[in-house]
């Protein structure tokens, strides 16, 4: 027989694949069972991400619902895209009533509009329907597209003894309770209930004399983002979520927030590569290409620029046409101090460690701009003078322009992220060629004008 994998230190290798691949042929359905139930969620639909489409839905269907809604969270968005294609909207709805609110909601969003509603007219719990169909309608970027219905809630006006046994009876429909909430008749957040404070109280005592008026919450349109920082901040395991009128509707965790962080990483990543879009490298040509070509062509449109510069200058360099051969230096140096400057910025605007005087900020970053400005150019003139035997006013004219070329990307690396901060625009657009492209034609432009300057062609 076969060995049991161990959860804890699970790794998909080809000889479990191949096994998995066996069992599914030869249909040994009660192997395939036993070889799972040791296996966590979240690695069989790593398993079932290495599968064939038959071969994942045979799997998924096999297995329990209370298992297959957890692997179906798990897997990756493409793969469970086809498998919900093969499944009828009755087997999805038996999928979607074994998960909480906020995981059900986001399945049934994936699908098309006209299957959602058949697979949520197949839901036979009313309460848990009412509750997926209301997270539908938020926006997904919001609180209230991420909360779940799921919580521990009590009033004020209950006694610690009723409060328990009323706790234990919700707590069967949570699956990890972080928090209790307090609330009153018209289910307005009035605070918190430490669980010590819960244990050592009197039995007659009542709720209000012993919860907690101080809780950190969120508004239900509130941005993910906001929530992440508020959740972050805090080191919150669970947070709220009202409306305006502070009425509790539902809670966040932390789980979800990870997410969230995750996927905004992501974007920012692709951003500050020169991707418009949230793209993976299994998707089609056309979605890839849609999604560089446009900063592709920024950048194409800079290197243009740049050349035309140049051509501006070519007719009167004369004997210092030498000056050609280190464009490429002046343009990588701007590039690489301008990406540094601005991905600081964009970090700091993140962890909202950016404030003060954005004179204060810009100055500073001058300083350190002449500073490594000043290092580099020493090195530079040392190396252009004696090792490529460029004339020594040539070599004070390529570190000059260093010096002035660092200190110009490394102000532009700073303010452009703030400036689209302030104006609502997300800052990492501007780590990647957005920076690059700017810097390169502020640099050549810089760069001759110096050279002109101190040669006088």
């Amino acid at each position: 027989m076969f060995e049991k994998i161990e959860n804890i230190q699970f790794q998909l290798t080809d000889e479990l694949l191949e096994q998995v691949e066996i069992l599914i042929e030869n249909r040994d359905d009660a192997a395939l069972e036993e070889l799972f139930l040791d296996i966590h969620h979240a690695d069989i639909a790593e398993i079932l991400d290495e599968l064939n489409l038959e071969e994942a839905v045979y799997v998924i269907k096999l297995l329990d619902s209370e298992t297959t809604a957890d692997i179906l969270i798990e897997l990756d968005e493409d793969t469970r895209e086809k498998i919900l294609k093969n499944m009828s909207a009755k087997e999805i709805a038996e999928e979607i009533e074994e998960l909480d609110t906020d995981d059900a909601a986001d399945i049934i969003a994936e699908l098309p509009e006209e299957r959602q509603a058949e697979v949520i007219s197949h839901i036979e719990d009313t309460e848990h329907r009412d509750e997926i169909t209301e997270l539908l309608a938020y926006d997904e970027d919001t609180a209230g597209g991420l909360m779940a219905k799921e919580l521990v809630k009590v009033y004020e006006t209950w006694t610690v003894a009723g409060c328990l046994r009323r706790i234990r009876a919700q707590a069967q429909d949570v699956r990890r309770v972080h928090s209790i909430y307090v609330v009153d008749r018209q289910n307005k957040l009035k605070g918190r209930l430490s669980l010590k404070d819960l244990i050592v109280a009197r039995s007659d005592q009542k709720i209000a004399d012993i919860y907690i008026t101080s809780v950190d919450y969120v508004f239900v349109d509130e941005d993910v983002e906001e929530v992440a920082k508020v959740m972050q901040k805090y080191d919150l395991e669970a947070i709220p979520v009202v409306d305006k009128n502070h009425t509790l509707l539902g809670r966040i965790t932390i789980d979800d927030i990870v997410d969230v962080i995750r996927e905004e990483a992501d974007k920012d990543y692709q951003l500050a590569a020169g991707i418009s879009q949230d793209v993976e490298a299994d998707d089609s040509i056309w979605k890839l290409t849609k999604a560089r070509l446009p900063w592709l062509l920024i950048g194409m449109f800079g290197g243009l620029g740049a050349a035309g510069i140049i051509e501006q200058f070519n007719d009167h360099m004369g004997a210092f046409v030498i000056l050609l051969s280190f464009v490429p230096l002046i343009q990588a140096t701007a590039g690489n101090v301008g990406v540094q400057s601005s991905a600081i910025v964009v970090q700091g605007l993140a962890n909202n460690s950016v404030d003060g005087n954005i004179i204060k900020r810009l100055l500073k970053e001058a300083l350190l701009g002449l500073v490594n400005g000043f290092a580099i150019a020493v090195i530079g003139l040392l190396i252009t003078h004696f090792v490529f035997d460029t004339p020594y006013i040539v070599s004070v004219t390529i570190s000059m322009a260093l010096v002035a070329v660092i200190i110009m990307a490394a102000l532009i690396g700073t303010f452009i992220p703030i400036f689209l901060n302030k104006r609502g625009i997300d800052p990492a657009v501007a780590t990647g060629p957005f920076i690059t492209t700017s810097n390169d034609l502020f640099g050549i432009l810089i760069y001759f004008l110096i050279a002109k300057f101190m040669l006088g062609f």
